[in-house]
């Protein structure tokens, strides 16, 4: 007699056995992305620069960064809200070049220095601010240079380290941080049965033995809870009868599991990387107190015969260096924006922490693991931060085009969306304080409290877009 339970067969889970047994056609796709993604990078850069008579539809250049920083890099992140990490199993050129890569590579062991955990936010903060200095959204060579040196790097990776594996996407990905705190909000997930699971090694002993997993990103998946490491490309789906995909809350893994994968790497993330570092790099460029700073630092230096630092003579891999766009950074610009960035990150950072750490206090006894946890509530606010701060590309080139109803309809949405995510940050840390005081006992005035200083953290995200949509326009 059968005592396992028969694996739910929905139509959900079916999908997920679809991908498993067609995994040439995942494949195929992904071989498909990789080449339009080359000729969106690789060609345009060998053109010449576009006029201001060049359309979306008419020029390849301005149709490129469009797709790349308009639509494509946007929806991505949007992706990982509402799909999980598909994007990066099934789409995603860097890991495919990098699995690929693993398949030929040396297959050398993991170092230790690729497995620290600050690898995320180190490159996401680096990444951010190396584009702002070159205006990667505004130049394909910029474009090239960033996103096809984060390829290269990714080959380089998987030709050292690994066995059919993605080291690359694993541990150093610029956006692998991003993506992993996004897509814990995802509603799909690969869900592992643990009865199954040990049920599987006793049918093993008088059946069969059940093949081995190559899981890319190396995610243990008998101990996989959550979906934020899981790139969903459903290799492992029906793996002992266990592993099925499957509908969950989306607020079960911060709620539930928040606790339990909390990480002072993750909170560093969201504060000073995603509502920090990001909120500077959209600021500086509409900002009317960076000018004001540059125009007093620049009076200064003249003043006092300090002319170097206006000099527009870097290299246009360094600073921003394209004469015939009259568009060009004096070592003055390029040093302030760095600066600018970094302090608005710092200013915005603090903050926030401040404030969830002011809530952590008032809940009750001081508990790191909590003010973690607590942070993670902010995933939502932050990730429509980045998103809104991306879609500004969009906008602009929209308004290039004299599309201002598409422009109204974005704008409109982007607000939409931040409102959206401002209530999904409330609940979620209504649901974390309510389950802290039921551990700990504390009174509702404490909890009212704590969801005060809360509020006040989602303030001063929300002014980061006050600013910009309302003040300084």
């Amino acid at each position: 007699m059968n005592l396992l339970p028969a694996l739910h067969t929905s139509r959900l889970t079916r999908a997920g056995h679809w991908m498993q047994r067609h995994y040439v056609i995942i494949r195929s796709v992904q071989w498909i992305v990789l080449f339009a993604y080359a000729i969106l990078i690789l060609i345009p850069p060998f053109m010449s620069l576009p006029g201001d008579t060049a359309h979306i539809w008419s020029n390849l250049t301005v149709f490129a960064q469009f797709v790349l920083w308009g639509i494509w890099w946007p929806f991505v992140l949007l992706s990982m809200v509402i799909l999980g990490r598909v994007w990066c199993g099934v789409l995603c050129p860097e890991g495919t070049l990098s699995e690929f890569a693993s398949n030929y590579g040396l297959g050398g062991s993991i170092p230790r220095w690729i497995r620290w955990r600050g690898w995320p936010f180190i490159a996401f903060v680096l990444t951010t601010i190396y584009g702002q200095m070159i205006s990667v959204y505004q130049y394909p060579k910029a474009a090239l240079l960033v996103l096809g040196g984060s390829t290269i790097a990714a080959v380089i990776i998987g030709l050292l380290y690994g066995r059919r594996k993605r080291v690359w996407c694993r541990y150093l990905c610029p956006v692998n941080g991003v993506f992993a705190l996004l897509a814990r909000f995802a509603p799909l997930h690969y869900r592992v049965d643990g009865y199954a699971w040990r049920f599987s090694y006793m049918q093993n002993q008088h059946d069969r033995r059940a093949i081995p997993v190559n899981c890319a990103p190396l995610v243990p998946l008998r101990s996989m809870k959550g979906a934020s490491a899981c790139h969903m490309c459903g290799r492992c789906s029906g793996y002992r009868d266990a592993i099925s995909l499957q509908w969950r809350s989306p607020a079960q893994e911060v709620v539930e599991l928040g606790e339990q994968g909390a990480s002072r790497w993750d909170t560093v993330l969201i504060l000073y990387g995603m509502l920090g570092i990001a909120n500077g790099a959209f600021h500086w460029s509409v900002s009317p107190l960076f000018i004001l700073i540059k125009q007093f630092l620049a009076t200064w230096l003249i003043d006092h015969r300090i002319l170097w630092p206006l000099e527009t003579n870097a290299s246009w891999f360094i600073f921003t260096h394209y004469p015939e766009q009259n568009d060009v950074f004096s070592w003055l610009d390029g040093s302030l924006v760095i600066s600018y960035i970094v302090t608005t990150g710092f200013f915005y950072g603090t903050t926030l922490l401040g404030c969830i750490a002011c809530g952590n206090f008032i809940l009750g006894r001081w508990s790191t693991l909590r003010l973690h946890h607590f942070t993670q509530a902010l995933i939502p606010i932050a990730g429509i931060s980045v998103f809104l701060g991306l879609s500004a590309t969009t906008i602009s080139l929209l308004r290039g085009e004299h599309l201002l109803l598409l422009v109204s309809w974005v704008q409109n949405l982007g607000l939409a969306l931040l409102v959206m995510a401002n209530i999904a940050s409330l609940y979620l840390a209504i649901k974390i304080v309510m389950k802290h005081m039921r551990r700990i006992g504390s009174s509702v005035l404490r909890s009212a409290g704590a969801l005060l200083c809360f509020i006040a953290a989602l303030s001063v995200a929300d002014s980061a877009w006050w600013l910009i949509f309302y003040v300084w326009v």
